[in-house]
């Protein structure tokens, strides 16, 4: 006699929605499942018509409402949870104070780290569920010794694990993405929501960053900061221009740095260093961007920390490709060395480290070793 496979226990799952469409449809697959869900919309504006209106982020009331239909559709409890002070913390002052600092984060992924996987879940763990789910395309391997590994989504095209890099090995324990083993196309996840009779089947997706209403992140940060006159200058600290605020640039930036007269050699010309200790913005020829390695800081796990140097892919943004590095954990600090020089690496984005479709971890990325030096005039 063969023995009937059981299946997994029902989990009493927290289903994170934010009132779009993917987690909708995650939340009716975990009930779907058997497991004995709740959804949850999280209030992360004390005003909510201060964030994206017209449906476009996560934050706004008619999101909520979505949400909340969703829900009752679905068949499961709804509630609210208010976690704007936490998120205004977290994520919006530090996005703030990150660009204040020259550097360029990533307020997805620290949401991500401090809202959906730490004040949540926490908050969940505390009232007894078992796990949170969410509408990320990622997947989760459990291994025969009961581990949990996170990797990358079945369909590269819509793989979101770059912004999950920061779970670590408690988090994911306690992590559902019923999304990520898809392989269909965005308009089937629309069809199965519509098969479903969720009303966010035809609803747009969100691209931006949620808390900046109108997507001019220049103006939201010169709201907060003030403009402050500034000069910029050539590799060689000539000035060619000047700008109302070294926080609205970016390394690698090219468009709207409305320098005066072109370069010597006609090319164009790209953000090289941004120094908030003179204000100044440093601009030059495109291979000036080469970077040949970095040090990253604040590493975090999916698992358990490399002993050893080891050879990895990374990925340095999130809808970046693949690159091949070298890299090894030395006194709390991530050195890597990249096989091949790339461009666009600023410090205060990501690393995410990756083996094959695993991911391995993650880090804030510090500094980064250019092929030609650049010449700072701070």
């Amino acid at each position: 006699m063969t023995d009937t496979p059981q299946r997994p226990r029902p989990l009493r799952v927290l289903a994170a929605m934010s009132g779009g469409v993917d987690s909708a449809v995650a939340a009716a697959r975990a009930a779907e499942a058997g497991h004995d869900v709740t959804g949850v919309h999280l209030a992360l504006s004390a005003n909510p018509q201060s964030f994206r209106t017209g449906a476009r982020g996560c934050c706004t009331i008619e999101d909520s409402r979505d949400a909340r239909r969703a829900a009752d559709v679905i068949g499961i409890p709804f509630y609210v949870w208010d976690l704007a002070d936490r998120f205004r913390e977290d994520v919006v002052e530090d996005f703030v104070a990150e660009y204040e600092a020259g550097r360029t984060p990533n307020p997805c992924l620290r949401c991500n780290e401090k809202i959906k996987f730490a004040a949540l879940l926490d908050k969940a763990l505390a009232l007894g569920f078992d796990a949170v789910c969410t509408g990320h395309y990622a997947k989760i391997v459990t291994l025969p010794d009961g581990s949990r590994e996170l990797h990358r989504a079945s369909d590269m095209a819509k793989d979101q694990s770059y912004v999950l890099g920061v779970l670590d090995e408690r988090q994911l324990a306690h992590a559902l993405f019923p999304l990520g083993d898809t392989l269909t196309t965005k308009d089937e996840i629309r069809a199965e929501a519509e098969r479903r009779g969720l009303a966010v089947a035809k609803k747009p997706d969100s691209h931006d960053i949620c808390f900046i209403a109108d997507g001019d992140t220049q103006g939201f940060l010169a709201k907060r900061l003030g403009k402050a006159e500034g000069d910029i200058v050539d590799e060689s600290g000539t000035k060619v221009g000047t700008h109302e605020g070294a926080y609205g640039f970016t390394i690698g930036q090219r468009k709207g740095l409305r320098i005066g007269h072109p370069a010597a050699d006609g090319k164009p010309r790209y953000v090289l260093d941004i120094s908030p200790v003179n204000n100044t913005v440093t601009v030059g020829p495109a291979d000036a961007l080469d970077v040949t390695g970095l040090t990253a800081i604040k590493p975090r796990w999916c698992g358990t920390a490399p002993t050893a140097p080891g050879v990895y892919t990374a990925q340095l943004r999130a809808h970046g490709g693949e690159t091949e590095v070298s890299a090894e954990l030395a006194g709390g600090e991530l050195h890597v060395t990249f096989t091949e020089p790339v461009r666009g690496v600023a410090p205060g984005q990501a690393i995410v480290l990756y083996d094959d479709t695993r991911v391995v971890g993650s880090a804030t990325i510090a500094s980064t070793v250019r092929r030609q030096p650049v010449t700072s005039t701070s």
